[in-house]
């Protein structure tokens, strides 16, 4: 008997008993706190294969029994529930609604008849019923504290003494009764918005009124009118907003400059895409010496014009941010401020919130200040003019673009040295004709005109949150606005890292943050041309966290900056001028701001743009359907790009439209999802479809209305 094989059979065999008590001991003492297996196998020593395969059944049971709360896949701590609990009601059309609990613990099945009729989204009040065997938990609703979504898009349907509003909605399988009187002047086939009003408590539908009218389906605005109403986001200015910046007058007065930093003769311009209206930064280029230069990041000041609590802040607050759909973008400012007051024009005078740098050959930075300044941008450039400089050194303003890349290519080289993860992606953009029907897709990467302007806005949203957020030892910082891009979940790095084995691929996923960091850049460059590139890179993208802006400074794990801000974008985004205000504040030597209100703001802002986000998603989905639309029967090569219970998602290499093979096609066999290792499997066959892979397919069908592309397998 080897020494290895006595040694493993001296170790005793935890019974059930005994380990029960001690996970729920452990956990009690720290009832605040959460843990994966892992954690709790060495908190309570139990080594060896045999005594953490009894205590995962033993987690699996107390969590059974609710004893144990599994908040997140993997991650346990003990129940200290009351039986009425508040949380979000999440409503779906297959009738099978869930509550999730504001304490993280396990979520709730909620039977319709137990629903209260709350919407998806709504804030309520639950219940839990007696717990029974093998039967998920259930709850009551008691009461629907704050209603989320109380409006829907979709058809119109009139019959002789009311009307329907037909949806294709995840989130509500019931269509809405319309009484006649409340159409609005509607037509039987009409795109709406209808507003909800009253679901009583035995009626099978809910009441709704029409309050907005979009037109006929299929016409570019109606839809994307509609993709705007489906997430409750403005497609239009209010009258009164706009009235009230039509009253800001563009000229600059002699003693606002007279308090500024004058640059107007100093060497200035703007890089951005050739359709931009809205300059948001320019650079100033001045040489000191042979290689000493003074490089300004100035940013429109917004807050100049934009007062707080006035009505256009309201609305930009509201707004949080720009939304850019396919054919349009709706801007967060009035476009008179947007588009021409604040917009860093050419051969205009600007008003800025600035950051001199003074940098050396080695894109060393040996001083810098924070300024309020005024400009005077000598040239616009697009990123296509800044680039040809860029690849052929010839041109206006060659000396001063190739000083500044060759700076920016530093700056990059720093950062990822540093741990920065390099996530490059490229952009789907459409040429639409005069009716926004899509003529043809192409995609934009970016390239070292990109990266320039990228690494000096970089370097100065990091260096204002450095000012506020560095402080001596013992100091507090105040309260700002960060964004904060958390390190990826310990748990999440170890599958990824157990999934990239079968490719022949390994990473570090213990060691310091840099560490890590390097070792997925490791990785993401390894399989560049390499069958697995779009499934490791997609994975790779899934395991890490959403960055959010939070007062509460944690870093920013993708960019490896210890701070980070939003300064550079007022325009466009609403945090940044929040930003501007504290640091015109702090620098004038102003008390902190109260960090609960201002939290509350980064968590709006963070909310809002990822529902912004969403319709622009959608609007790219519209126009690849509605591209795709005369393509049916045409076959394509693609790859996987989605595998869930319902179908496979497949991306197309020519245009990279995506469409689903739905479940019902695969009838070769019944598949059964394995959501660990990303495929579909075949119970009989063993055949098996799994992210990344490459396939032919043939498109199905192009549904406009539901914004939806389906395929086929080719033969």
């Amino acid at each position: 008997m080897s020494k290895k094989t006595s040694q493993s059979e001296t170790l005793a065999k935890p019974k059930k008993k005994d380990l029960t008590l001690s996970v729920t001991d452990f956990l009690k003492e720290n009832i605040d706190k959460q843990f994966n297996y892992k954690q709790i196998a060495a908190a309570i020593d139990v080594r060896g294969e045999e005594g953490k395969r009894i205590l995962v059944k033993v987690l699996d049971k107390l969590r059974d029994e609710e004893v144990l709360l599994e908040s997140s896949r993997g991650r346990y701590r003990i129940n200290n529930r009351g039986l009425m609990l508040d949380g979000r009601f999440e409503r779906r059309s297959n009738g099978k609604n869930f509550f999730v609990p504001d304490d993280d613990g396990n979520i709730i099945y909620i039977p319709e008849r137990n629903s209260m009729h709350a919407m998806n989204g709504d804030r309520v009040r639950v219940q839990l019923l007696a717990k029974r065997k093998r039967v998920e938990s259930e709850g009551t609703v008691v009461e629907i504290l704050e209603h989320k979504q109380t409006r829907f898009v979709g058809v119109l349907e009139v019959q002789k003494h009311f009307a329907f509003l037909v949806m294709d909605s995840k989130f509500l399988s019931n269509d809405i009764f319309i009484p006649k009187e409340d159409l609005l002047g509607a037509q039987h086939g009409d795109k709406v918005v209808v507003e909800i009003v009253e679901w009583p408590a035995k009626a099978n539908n809910p009441v709704g009124k029409v309050i907005n009218v979009l037109g006929k389906p299929g016409d570019n605005d109606t839809e994307m009118h509609a993709i705007l109403a489906q997430y409750d986001l403005p497609y239009s200015y209010p009258e009164n907003v706009s009235k009230m910046a039509d009253l800001i007058s563009d000229t600059i007065d002699a003693k606002e400059i007279a308090k500024r930093e004058d640059f107007r003769d100093v060497f200035t311009f703007t890089i951005d895409p050739k359709d931009a209206k809205d300059f948001d930064d320019a650079f100033s280029f001045k040489e000191l010496s042979p290689n000493l230069w003074e490089v300004g990041v100035h940013i429109a000041d917004v807050t100049h014009y934009v007062r707080p609590g006035d009505l256009i802040d309201k609305e930009a607050e509201n707004r949080a941010t720009s939304i850019y759909l396919v054919d349009r973008t709706i801007p967060m400012l009035p476009e008179r401020l947007s588009n021409f007051i604040c917009s860093l024009r050419p051969n205009e005078e600007k008003l800025c919130f600035s950051v001199i740098f003074k940098m050396n050959e080695k894109a060393e930075i040996k001083d810098f200040r924070i300024t309020r300044a005024v400009i005077k941008s000598d040239s616009r450039l697009a990123y296509e003019d800044a680039q040809t400089i860029i690849e052929t050194g010839k041109g206006d303003f060659s000396k001063e673009i190739l000083i500044l890349n060759s700076l920016a290519k530093q700056l990059r080289e720093k950062r990822f040295a540093n741990g920065a993860i390099n996530f490059d992606r490229y952009e789907v953009k459409f040429n639409l004709d005069e009716k926004g029907k899509p003529l043809g897709v192409y995609f934009v990467e970016g390239k070292e005109s990109n990266h320039l302007i990228e690494e000096f806005m970089l370097l100065a949203n990091r260096t204002v949150a450095e000012v506020i957020g560095k402080v001596p030892k013992g100091k507090k910082a105040k309260s700002f606005v960060y964004r904060i891009h958390d390190v990826p979940d310990p748990e999440k790095l170890d599958n990824f890292n157990q999934f990239i084995l079968r490719f022949g691929h390994k990473m570090k996923t213990s060691g310091s943050k840099a560490d890590v960091a390097k070792s997925l850049n490791s990785i993401l460059d390894k399989v560049q041309g390499r069958p697995e590139e779009n499934l490791i890179e997609t994975i790779a993208i899934r395991t890490m966290s959403k960055a959010i802006y939070s007062t509460n400074n944690v870093g920013h794990y993708g960019l490896a900056f210890e701070y980070y801000t939003h300064f550079t974008s007022p325009i466009r985004r609403y945090p940044d001028m929040l930003v501007h205000r504290l640091l015109e504040r702090y620098l004038d030597g102003g008390k902190s701001v109260d960090q609960a209100s201002l939290e509350g703001e980064c968590k709006h802002s963070s909310d809002m743009e990822q529902i912004a986000s969403n319709a622009e998603r959608d609007s790219i989905k519209y126009k690849q359907v509605e591209f795709m639309s005369d393509k049916v029967g045409k076959v394509y090569d693609g790859v996987i790009s989605g595998v869930t219970e319902w179908g496979l998602y497949i991306e197309i290499n020519e245009n990279k439209c995506e469409g689903m093979i739905p479940m019902r096609e695969l009838d070769d066999d019944f598949y059964e999802f394995d959501e660990k290792n990303y495929r579909l499997v075949g119970r009989r066959t063993n055949r098996e479809y799994r992210l990344g892979q490459t396939v032919a397919i043939q498109v199905a069908r192009a549904n406009l209305e539901r914004r939806q592309l389906d395929f086929v397998f080719a033969n």
